[in-house]
This record gives structure tokens, C-alpha cells and sequence, in this order.
């Protein structure tokens, strides 16, 4: 069996949808998994849609998700030549003609067409011509199609799809400016670069019969067909704007690690087993055909944050402090010192557990990242009443004096609370105001031991003197 060889086909005309990035994920990792290619082909032939941002856009995306693609990014306007060189070729061969038809004769029949309830699907009368009764007019050069029968299509999700022929009409291959068109340049590009499967939208499925009819006529061997169902949102919908954020960089931006983002597109139409939380390496392993469903998938965020927050939960402190890198250079924010990274890097441990987002993680640890005064908000403020600033003055004293580790403060704290008449829930409160600024922050012990003594100290002191 031949090297498998997949491709994503952007164009580049926007952002990057996250179903076009779901697409490149299987690509990806029904490469990968069989020690194949993946190819990237930027699908640049609309000159008047395409901007070098949107290919950027494209590039940074893969570049996030970690799609890494083999060899150059190619662009399919470049190839432009190659593309007209083969319907030329078909024209020469006999499977394609010379069509005189112009656009405004095509519009007057579909006009007629629809108001006598008939088919709108032109058929040129230039298609059994001989070229000696051609004139000297603007030309385009047309497939022939076939008149009769059907058109089968092995698709490895869709099954075995068959499309009636006079469906299918002789479509333009070269426009009359010289230029080729979409559907013989995605067959000539995917013929050209070896592509042994096209993984790719089921929208595109009558597409794979109309192109079939290139390859055949050029005797190409067929690639291998897999037509995904498109991403719907949670209200069975297509996904788009309405249902909120539908760009990769968006995701990136509200700090999702793209770990967490692979697993999540993964299971986006297709599983394996109960399986829902998998590493990049399981997940290469196990891709295949079998388990892509045929119905749409959708979108939902809160299985997303579940799988995220687990991904946190399980990163190495390395990978997390790069996460957080690229995240804040995302959003333009100025990056944290080497010093913050350090005190980043040693409170991880009790930052990582319970966090969905980088910025949920970052949040937590505010009370690490600051420096005195720290800013307490108004939730926390309320906490610090003129009771619990009292506690707080008792219990100063006895940390001035106490063993600094979190088995000897949780003796500590159990004796005092007692002592007081207080739960230690009451005490946790107004601790977490004095140490963090905020009601919800790691436990109070991590944060004294991690604080150390002496900025553990100076933190009450400050939240006494300001209340």
C-alpha cells in the first residue's frame, strides 16, 4: 500500500473557521496514525476574496493547534498554468469542448427554465460541434458529462452514494478569460501532490461526482473519499457567530491549551468507545473511518471546559508556563518577568486542579503574581469587618512564632479556631482577602506557604491597617 497522504485546502478569504480547523485534525491524524503526509494547500484562486491576512490567519491557527504540515504550504493560484494545461488536454482528447454559449444567454434559459417549473440545469448545444463551424468569438472549454447512468461514490463515512447523471452538467473547466476554475483545480492540485484521501466536509460530497469526471478522463487513479458531517451549534443549526465564538484564534484568545482544543475537535463527529479524555498519541493510534458518525455534530462549550480542565490538571508545569506564554502574546498583553514565571512555575501544583481556561488559572494565582499593597475587591472587602480584623490581630502573633510548614499552620489553625469559638470557614474568609484580594483563591495554606512568613505577615497587617 502506498504512503497515506492527506491535505487541508483553506481558502483563505477570513478567519479560520473552527470547522475547517476540525477538518485539518482528522487530516492530521489519519496521517500521523499510518506514518503519512499532511499537506497544506492554500486555496487562493479568488483573487478579489483572498488576502494575504487570511492566509496568516490560516498559518497561525495550524501553528496553535499544533498541525504541523510536511514540506511548503502550496498555493493554488500559483499553479495556475498547470491547472489550464490539463483542460487544454481534455479538449485535445475529446472530454471536453469548446462552449460559445455567453453568460447572458445562460441567465435568459435559467430565467425561462424557473418560470416554466423545468430544470435549471444548463445543457450547451456546442457539446457535438465539430470545430470547423466554431466561430471566432469568446470561448470557455467544458467538461463532457455523462447523458445517462449514474455516478458512484465510495465514501469511506457516507457509504456508497450514487448520483443520477443528468444531475450533472458539462461544467466549465477554463474560463473564457483563460483562467481555471475551482473544481479542475482541486483535482489537478490533489492529483499533483499525491493525495491519497480527501477528508473533508459533507458539502462538498455532489462535488466529489463532478470532479470524479476529471480523473477519470485524465485516467488518474481516484483518491479515497471521506465527506464529514458539518458542526452544528446547540440548537441543531450550522454553526456560526450567533452561537458564539466560531474563529481558532478566538479560542486561543480565551485561553483554551491547544491540547484541550485537539481533544475536544477529536470527539467533534467522531469517538472511540466511551473514550472523551485521550492524548495526542491515543488519539493518533486510534482514528479511523469507523468511528466518524454520519449525522452533524455540535458544539458544545461545556464539554469543551471539562476536557480543558482536565487537560490543565494533567500538563507538566513547563507546558502550562508556555501555554500562558503563548496565551498572553495572543491577547497582547505584556509578558510576565522571569521572576513572575518562577513564582508561576512553584505554585502550580494548587493552581492547575479545577481551572477551565488559562485566565481561570492565571486568576488563581493573582495572589503570587502581586506585589504589596495588593488590591482587595469589594466581595473580599466586606469579609474584613471590625470581628474578623480582631481574629486577625490575635492571630498574627502566633505566626510570628509558628513552625512554617502547612502540617504545622493546619495544628495551628485548628487550635485557634477553637480556642475562639469559630469555624475555620469564618477564619478562611477574611484570610483569603489579606492574602489574595479575592473570596475565591487557592487553600489558605498553600498560599502562606508558598507567600513564606514574612509577605504572609505583611499582607494581614495591610489588610488590617486599610480596614
Amino acid at each position: 500500500m502506498s504512503q497515506v497522504v492527506t491535505r487541508i485546502a483553506p481558502s483563505p478569504t477570513g478567519y479560520m473557521h473552527i470547522g475547517t480547523a476540525r477538518t485539518a485534525l482528522f487530516n492530521w491524524l489519519y496521517a500521523r496514525g499510518r506514518g503519512g503526509k499532511f499537506l497544506l494547500r492554500i486555496e487562493d484562486t479568488d483573487r478579489q476574496r483572498s488576502t494575504p491576512q487570511a492566509s496568516a490567519a490560516i498559518l497561525r491557527g495550524l501553528d496553535w493547534l499544533g498541525l504541523v504540515y510536511d514540506g511548503k504550504a502550496i498555493s493554488q493560484y500559483e499553479r495556475a498554468e498547470r491547472h489550464a494545461q490539463i483542460a487544454w488536454h481534455l479538449l485535445k482528447t475529446g472530454h471536453a469542448f469548446k462552449c460559445f454559449v455567453t453568460q447572458e444567454e445562460i441567465e435568459a434559459f435559467r430565467e425561462t427554465a424557473r418560470a416554466e417549473g423545468r430544470s435549471t440545469l444548463f445543457q450547451s448545444p456546442w457539446r457535438d460541434i465539430p470545430a470547423s463551424e466554431h466561430p471566432d468569438a469568446p470561448f470557455v472549454i467544458r467538461i463532457k458529462a455523462p447523458r445517462d447512468g449514474e455516478t458512484h461514490i465510495d465514501d469511506e463515512v457516507q457509504g456508497k452514494v450514487a448520483i443520477r447523471n443528468t444531475q450533472l452538467d458539462d461544467m466549465v473547466l477554463l474560463r473564457s478569460d483563460g483562467s481555471p476554475v475551482y473544481m479542475l483545480a482541486v483535482v489537478v492540485d490533489d492529483h499533483d501532490m499525491g493525495i491519497t484521501h480527501v477528508i473533508r466536509g459533507d458539502d462538498h460530497l455532489n462535488n466529489a461526482a463532478r470532479q470524479m469526471l476529471i480523473y477519470k478522463a485524465m485516467e488518474w487513479p481516484l483518491p479515497v473519499y471521506a465527506h464529514i458531517p458539518l458542526i452544528f451549534g446547540d440548537d441543531g443549526k450550522k454553526l456560526s457567530k450567533r452561537h458564539g465564538a466560531t474563529s481558532v484564534e478566538e479560542y486561543q484568545q480565551m485561553g483554551y491549551p491547544a491540547v484541550a482544543m485537539r481533544n475536544y475537535l477529536a470527539r467533534l463527529g467522531w469517538s472511540h468507545g466511551n473514550d472523551e479524555f485521550f492524548s495526542d498519541a491515543e488519539a493518533q493510534e486510534w482514528f479511523d473511518f469507523k468511528g466518524i458518525g454520519k449525522s452533524p455534530s455540535r458544539f458544545d462549550f461545556k464539554k469543551l471546559q471539562n476536557l480543558s480542565s482536565k487537560h490543565i490538571a494533567a500538563a507538566s508545569n513547563a507546558a502550562l508556563l508556555q501555554n500562558i506564554t503563548n496565551y498572553q502574546s495572543a491577547n497582547g498583553a505584556t509578558p510576565f518577568t522571569d521572576a513572575q514565571l518562577q513564582r508561576l512555575d512553584t505554585a502550580m501544583y494548587c493552581l492547575k486542579e479545577r481551572a477551565k481556561t488559562l485566565p481561570e488559572l492565571l486568576e488563581k494565582a493573582r495572589f503570587i503574581l502581586q506585589t504589596r499593597p495588593i488590591s482587595i475587591d469589594e466581595p473580599a472587602q466586606a469579609t474584613l469587618d471590625s470581628v474578623f480584623i480582631g481574629i486577625l490581630q490575635s492571630l498574627t502573633p502566633q505566626l510570628q512564632n509558628a513552625t512554617w510548614s502547612r502540617e504545622h499552620l493546619e495544628v495551628l489553625f485548628h487550635e485557634f479556631v477553637g480556642s475562639n469559638g469559630i469555624k475555620f470557614g469564618q477564619l478562611a474568609a477574611p484570610l483569603r482577602a489579606a492574602l489574595a484580594g479575592r473570596k475565591a483563591s487557592p487553600s489558605v495554606y498553600d498560599m502562606m506557604v508558598l507567600l513564606g512568613r514574612d509577605e504572609t505577615i505583611a499582607r494581614i497587617k495591610d489588610a488590617i491597617a486599610e480596614s
